[in-house]
């Protein structure tokens, strides 16, 4: 019998065939480039001839710079799991998020956003200038991009709404200072309060959920019958270069039990798979319609909405029930490998199609704002965000994904616990049932928190959770808001000395 090695804590982030890289990052930059000139040009004309240019190329530069960034680190985190568990290489990951991120950004994230990120700073009663306010938007923006930039290249998962509220805070406060029409009062420290919560609730609740999900799952799926052949090193370790995964799960099969054992076990897999397949299909329905698709006048009453759930759970429990009985001549840890690996792209495209429809007006709020000041000379509680900007903001986040995101991948995929097409699945079904519950309770939590605190729960049920790099990303979690602040500080000072 071939012996199976699990692959070591701390490996290398997964290869990308690297020597195609050179014309992926060609064509993408070259995208990228191309995108924002067009962009630049199509703005001239959108906020008319008398807005000061260099404010407005600066802007785009920020905005883009600022979507580039949330690719690297939160699209990277959401698809960390994907690509550590084997189910997607880089490349893969990249073409599903640019579908369905993008596509999340443009049918459902809204024509409309606020301009200042969650009412976190109060701006009605200071007396503040239309350019003051574009400029506290741009440093906001600054800030934000460049604190998640460090993170991204330190392979921390950190929150993007965290970073672009730190930056307005800090933006904002130097202004009112400056000009003296404004103080700490502008800033709603309760909603700050809220956030300092989030630290602790995401990943505690993220970590419970997939602590039961995943043990659960290793009980009754995973340590059926003959469970020695499925151990989590034995299903999907990353891969070592693109188009490994066929190898590791043939390796792993050569050890796989045949005859009347194996059909107990496939048997198992047909009864509880489905199942599984059905609860997950149910709880990213209600995560789209509670949170992905919020952003849509859909007017679903909340019996349509378990309608609906329920009639999804059934056409998937179908599907699962009759895809796998069609693995049965598979061996069982390669039935178990598709099954799961299937159900985790179902899981992580949800993901990005919901992170898609409403964290990337992280960048295009913003973004939004400063455009509607130079067109109209005023400030707005909301704006209409050009479809034109949500496109360039999109572009710019998958292209962020491909340059910067595989450090963060590696942490999420590979360091800071071993993950497998199942784990991987009960991290992020997990971290979808937590999402959608907070946004129907108000709760105040972080997708991304959550994320790493489910991965960290999956790691638990392993008894291989990596608490020496869980100390550092908790402490970047925790300096996200005050680095964003000081940066977005400094440079609102230089913006308005430079433009002002």
């Amino acid at each position: 019998m071939t012996q199976v090695l699990a692959p070591e804590r701390h490996t290398a982030p997964p290869a990308v065939g690297r020597s195609n890289d050179r014309l992926w990052h060609l064509a993408f930059g070259g995208l990228l480039a191309i995108t924002l000139i067009a962009f630049t040009l199509w703005s001239f004309d959108f906020v008319g001839r008398d807005a000061p240019r260099m404010v407005l190329v600066t802007t785009v530069i920020f905005g883009a710079f600022m979507a580039f960034n949330i690719g690297g680190n939160d699209v990277a985190n959401a698809f960390g799991t994907s690509v550590g568990a084997g189910t997607l290489t880089m490349k893969q990951a990249l073409l599903v998020a640019a579908i369905f991120e993008v596509s999340g950004a443009l049918l459902a994230g809204g024509n409309v956003t606020d301009t200042v990120k969650s009412g976190i700073v109060d701006l009605s009663g200071v007396a503040i200038n239309p350019m003051d306010f574009a400029f506290i938007m741009m440093a906001a923006l600054l800030g934000a991009a460049v604190w998640l930039l460090v993170a991204t290249r330190m392979g921390w998962p950190v929150s993007t709404t965290h970073s672009i509220i730190g930056g307005i805070i800090g933006a904002s406060l130097t202004i009112g200072f400056v000009t003296g029409t404004g103080g700490l009062a502008m800033v709603q420290w309760s909603e700050v309060g809220q956030i300092a919560i989030s630290w602790v609730l995401s990943p505690a609740l993220g970590g419970l959920a997939a602590f039961v999900i995943y043990g659960l799952i290793k009980k009754y799926v995973l340590g059926t019958s003959l469970s020695h052949t499925l151990k989590p090193h034995m299903l999907a370790p990353v891969s070592a270069a693109e188009g490994s995964v066929d190898a590791q799960i043939d390796t792993a099969t050569e050890d796989a039990p045949t005859g009347e054992g194996s059909i107990g076990t496939h048997s198992a897999l047909q009864r509880w798979v489905p199942l599984i397949a059905a609860a997950g299909a149910v709880i990213i329905t209600a995560m789209l319609l509670f949170k992905g698709l919020k952003n849509l006048d859909m007017s679903v009453t909340t019996v349509g909405g378990l309608l609906i759930m329920a009639m999804i759970g059934a056409a998937v429990w179908l599907a699962v029930f009759v895809f796998a009985k069609t693995l049965r001549k598979q061996t069982v840890p390669r039935a178990t490998y598709i099954l799961f690996s299937w159900m985790q792209v179902f899981t992580a495209s949800a993901f990005a199609f919901s992170h898609g429809s409403n964290d990337i007006a992280n960048a295009v709020g913003p973004f939004a704002a400063v455009l509607d000041v130079l067109r109209t000379d005023s400030i707005s509680g909301e704006t209409t965000v050009p479809f034109a900007a949500m496109l360039t903001c999109g572009i710019a986040l998958i292209v962020g994904l491909w340059f910067i995101g595989r450090k963060v991948i590696a942490t999420v995929g590979t360091k800071l616990t071993e993950i497998h097409p199942a784990s991987g699945f009960a991290a992020e079904l997990a971290a979808a049932g937590i999402v959608m519950a907070a946004s129907v309770s108000g709760l105040p939590v972080s997708s991304t928190h959550i994320l790493i605190g489910a991965i960290i729960g999956v790691g638990l049920v392993n008894r291989s959770a990596n608490w020496k790099l869980m100390k550092p990303i908790a402490l970047a979690w925790i300096i996200t808001l005050p680095a964003a602040a000081a940066i977005g500080s400094i440079g609102v000072i230089t913006l308005r000395t430079m433009m002002g």
